[in-house]
């Protein structure tokens, strides 16, 4: 008995079957670009480990807002059908079992809560470093979704008096910048060309690096101390550079010297799961759902 897991994304959807702790028959396909061809597809995937498993029920990541209470997908995403329309009854209906769906954000740092980097940690916020500033919090073991789902939405965050964390914390927006500086077409320097100019003596790529490492610690620091969260974990592609952490420590150092009456450092580390983080997180979504749904039942006939 197990749970079938899906991982929807912008240009392709994972898959794999859970079963005894484990991810196993894995696999993917292109995002189709109707609801009805994903849902031929997901049907496809299900069915097939029917003949092999015993289906308990589905765990999905997904893009978007995920109201769980109203068991819709609100906001936007690269697949807009998936969006402001009863999702969750027409897939219980496709599938014939319990659905839980949540944030692709939200399930990267369930995974991490549960299994990885965060394991055992109650309080904990990760911001997600890719084309923007996005993550999650979790509080109490539990994704906090917010009054208008944007928990977790620290993109939005003003760094001076009009660029946001979005704007000024991300590789790709330096790479941007950099690129604008020296007259190039964007997108013709990564910011991984960027850091690699910056450490042999290109002076504005070490300006835009230093623009880019302080924004981001900069942001850290406003979450750490709105917060105050056992840990702050770093995801997205940054992530993968091997002096990141070093990187924010040095500039920490300068934010507390500058501010005085500070008096600690945010913990940070990065996620231990890469690829499959939305998987897993998805999977204890669905654990997580089904124990609430069980205690309400309890209550239900206690009373």
């Amino acid at each position: 008995m197990g749970l079938a897991v899906f991982d929807i994304g912008g240009t392709s959807v994972k898959y794999a079957f859970w079963q005894e702790d484990d991810l196993i028959d894995k696999g993917s396909f292109p995002s189709p670009t109707t609801w009805v061809g994903m849902k031929q597809e997901l049907r496809r995937v299900k069915e097939k480990y029917a003949e092999q498993y015993v289906v308990e029920g589905v765990a999905i990541s997904s893009p978007g807002a995920v109201n769980q209470a109203a068991r819709v997908v609100e906001g936007a995403s690269a697949l807009p059908y998936l969006h402001h329309f009863p999702i969750y009854d027409e897939l219980e209906e496709m599938f014939g079992c319990k659905v839980a769906l949540e944030n692709d954000a939200n399930c990267a740092a369930l995974a991490e809560v549960w299994k990885g980097s965060a394991k055992g940690l109650d309080n904990v916020l990760m911001v997600v470093v890719g084309t923007g500033i996005g993550g999650s919090v979790i509080i109490n073991g539990e994704v906090q979704h917010g009054a208008h789902l944007f928990g977790g939405e620290f993109g939005f965050m003003l760094l001076n008096e009009t660029q946001t964390f979005s704007q000024l914390g991300t590789a790709v927006k330096m790479a941007q910048r950099y690129c604008e500086r020296k007259g190039y077409p964007i997108g013709t320097v990564n910011g991984e060309e960027v850091f690699r100019l910056a450490e042999t003596g290109d002076d504005i790529a070490a300006e835009e690096a230093e623009v880019f490492y302080q924004s981001l610690a900069r942001g850290i620091y406003n979450l750490q101390y709105s917060y105050d969260p056992d840990l702050i974990l770093l995801g997205g592609g940054v992530s993968n550079k091997p002096d990141i952490l070093e990187q924010l420590e040095k500039r920490f150092e300068l934010i507390l010297k500058q501010v005085g009456i500070a008096p600690f450092v945010p913990k940070v580390e990065t996620c231990y799961f890469k690829s499959e983080a939305n998987l897993i997180g998805a999977v204890y979504n669905y654990m997580q759902q089904s124990n609430k749904i069980r205690g309400t039942e309890n209550e239900t006939i206690a009373k």
